[in-house]
């Protein structure tokens, strides 16, 4: 029997006269097709940055011309086909009060000016794709259109990190014998240094798994599996030890979700596959991890630093708990206690608590907590229907993209860039497309009666 209950973070809406709960008709509302390509065409934009292989693009902004096509689309829709309020999602209101608590503590940042380009250069945008993914991927044909598009993308970001691996592509470190590749395309656009090409990659790679786990055919799932071993060996080959311990969790939270599944035999296969992939790591990638728990044998210095900037960061937000430096000034904020460093924590988390006092990070941990709940509701909820099957399979898979986000959190300063509110806006869409297609399911089982 299908369950046509409320879904879990809206309440009921009326009865129908057999006592079922009632859908509301806005949830199967549907919305342009223009605008949701455009969002496609704004995510392939962002991870590949055409423009710095095609530089005549750059003076075409078009960037900004498909997310505003995309959101002009959207509201042209709404405005011609009269249609009612959207679904309300909580996910969306935590975003827009982390703004506003970034607005309203401008006045009082260290920087005023710095602040507010921070927040019009970097977060309004991030939060704008939060927003776009949440409102315009309504089904679950249209979240693995986005889900296809992510994975095609990582191929090139992949095989270019790799390319700079085997052809010497290398950035110098100071340190003689210890080399590190220079990442997408000579350090530009998204993934333009070793460890946020890394991080890409590792937010993808979920994605790419539950794909090659569930693709009907053939060619697909190898299409996917290939671009998952290739980004595997590429966040490899950055040397990149937050890009390892993510990968590592990704692993086992893979194990996780095949255990779920009851598919013994593929969690043995993944295993398998990951002992394998210790026998051919790099030469000095096993030194390189070695310093994440031995911090004094990093000759970079780059581990003792970033722990001390932590503790740097923690007092900080001790003396200020409640404003802080305002957005995008924690280093200004360190450099007080430490001199001329000018580098920022590298701890999403501590960002916000050092930039917007521990309101901030509140919020952002509540924004985060509820973008995890909503995905594994989604695939709990919608696992009764098998018409949904799809969607629970996707559900996973963000579930786990999350997972490495928060792993990944602790070790970058990523606070108002896109990583997240790319992850984190796939679980909204989840959402969003749990209510469209458990309202289709229930009109059909209603028509069918």
């Amino acid at each position: 029997m299908i369950d046509t209950a409320p879904a879990w973070w809206r309440p009921e809406s009326g009865r129908t006269a057999a006592g079922a709960v009632a859908l509301p008709a806005v949830t199967v509302a549907p919305t342009s097709s223009l605008a949701f390509w455009s969002l496609v065409a704004f995510t392939t934009i962002l991870l590949l940055s055409p423009q710095i292989w095609f530089p005549i693009l750059g003076s075409l902004r078009i960037a900004f011309l498909a997310a505003g096509l995309a959101i002009g689309a959207h509201l042209a829709h709404r405005l011609t086909q009269h249609e009612g309020a959207a679904p309300f999602f909580p996910e969306i209101a935590i975003a827009m009060a982390l703004v506003g608590w970034s607005v309203l503590t401008l006045p009082l940042s260290y920087w005023p000016g710095g602040s507010m380009t921070v927040l019009t250069d970097h977060y309004l945008k991030a939060v704008a794709f939060f927003w776009l993914l949440g409102t315009l991927v309504t089904t679950t044909a249209r979240l693995r259109v986005l889900a296809w598009a992510l994975v095609l993308c990582s191929i090139p970001l992949a095989a270019t990190g790799l390319n700079n691996y085997l052809s010497g592509g290398f950035l110098s470190t100071g340190v003689p014998g210890f080399r590190r590749i220079i990442g997408y395309k000579g350090g530009s656009g998204i993934a333009g240094n070793p460890n946020d090409l890394a991080l890409m990659l590792n937010l993808i790679i979920p994605i790419a798994g539950v794909l090659l786990l569930d693709a009907r055919r053939m060619a697909m799932r190898w299409l996917a599996g290939a671009a998952l071993v290739l980004s595997a060996i590429a966040v490899i080959v950055t040397f990149s030890r937050a890009g390892f311990l993510t990968l590592a969790a990704t692993f086992v939270m893979f194990l996780v979700v095949l255990a779920r599944r009851r598919s013994p035999g593929k969690a043995a296969m993944l295993l398998v596959a990951g002992i394998s992939l210790l026998a051919f790591m790099p030469t000095g990638y096993a030194d390189r991890l070695s310093t994440i728990t031995d911090i004094s044998a990093d000759q970079t210095g780059s581990a003792e630093g970033r722990w001390q900037d932590f503790q740097i960061a923690l007092d900080i937000v001790s003396r200020h708990p409640v404003i802080g430096a305002g957005i995008g000034q924690d280093i200004l904020a360190m450099n007080e206690s430490r001199g001329r460093g000018w580098t920022s924590v590298h701890n999403a988390f501590l960002q916000y608590a050092v930039d917007l006092g521990l309101p901030g990070l509140a919020l952002f941990v509540w924004l985060y907590l509820s973008c995890l709940r909503s995905a594994r509701a989604v695939e709990r909820y919608s696992a009764r229907v098998p018409a949904l099957r799809d969607l629970t399979h996707l559900a996973a898979g963000v579930q786990v993209a999350l997972i490495a986000f928060a792993v990944a959190a602790f070790f970058h300063p990523i606070a108002y860039q896109f990583y997240f509110f790319s992850v984190g806006g796939l679980a909204v869409a989840l959402k969003r497309a749990y209510v469209t297609e458990s309202a289709a399911v229930a009109a059909a089982r209603v028509q069918a009666s």
